[in-house]
């Protein structure tokens, strides 16, 4: 096994990158990534959880195959998947359409990435960060930083039960400060661009942007 090198695992700001081999037999990853977790990666296992984003290259994979990955790297206790990534065509292209939905607690120091829309079902606290190519919903307080179309997406809206964010970002554009927008409104609340600057409204007018709902697009 010490010769196999299908498996490269990186330390980046918000935790561990694993870069699989896109050529080898899925069950070589499998066995692979057991035996560095096991044996020769042991000082990862320690400590705080750590977020780990899983790179599939040119791999397509099915829901089983990526349950079976998860499996593996949950076995580790302080593990947790946070996404896994294919840059296949057909990965990809289902990737646009669907609608990632994760329950959780975003702390401070945390930043959640994620290509397409994310529904978070939880709250994101001061210090920590939501970033998504798509749209951003979250059922909870947004508390934090959330960057929303962040691949230059314009047409991308944030919404949240409770929008009290210290910073949000749509496509290029930064919002103005808190206090110069945030209605203090109980209602649930998305904000959105019009004719490049950032604007902020009750959900229940999201209609009015959208002719057809944009939060169960995909789904």
């Amino acid at each position: 096994m010490a010769d196999k090198q299908y498996i490269t695992i990186k330390g980046v700001k918000d935790g561990l990158v694993f870069l699989l081999d896109d050529r080898c037999e899925f069950s070589a990853l499998l066995d692979e990534l057991r035996y560095k977790l096991e044996n020769t990666h042991q000082q990862l296992l320690s400590g705080p959880l750590v977020h780990v984003q899983v790179k599939l290259g040119n791999r397509r994979v099915n829901e089983d195959e990526k349950e079976r990955l998860r499996a593996v790297i949950r076995q580790q206790g302080n593990l947790l998947v946070q996404s896994i990534e294919s840059e296949h065509p057909a990965e990809m292209a289902a990737g646009r359409l669907a609608l990632k939905v994760m329950t959780a607690i975003v702390r401070s120091g945390q930043t959640v990435e994620h290509e397409g829309d994310l529904l978070l079902l939880g709250d994101v606290n001061p210090g920590g960060a939501l970033r998504c190519t798509g749209n951003i919903y979250v059922l909870g307080a947004l508390r934090g930083m959330a960057h929303a179309g962040c691949d230059g997406d314009e047409k991308a809206v944030i919404a949240a039960s409770l929008l009290r964010p210290t910073q949000l970002r749509i496509a290029g554009v930064i919002s103005r400060p808190p206090e110069e927008w945030i209605s203090g409104d109980a209602a649930m609340e998305y904000a959105f661009l019009q004719d490049g600057v950032m604007k902020v409204d009750k959900t229940t007018q999201l209609h009015r942007l959208r002719k057809e709902s944009v939060f169960f697009k995909g789904v």
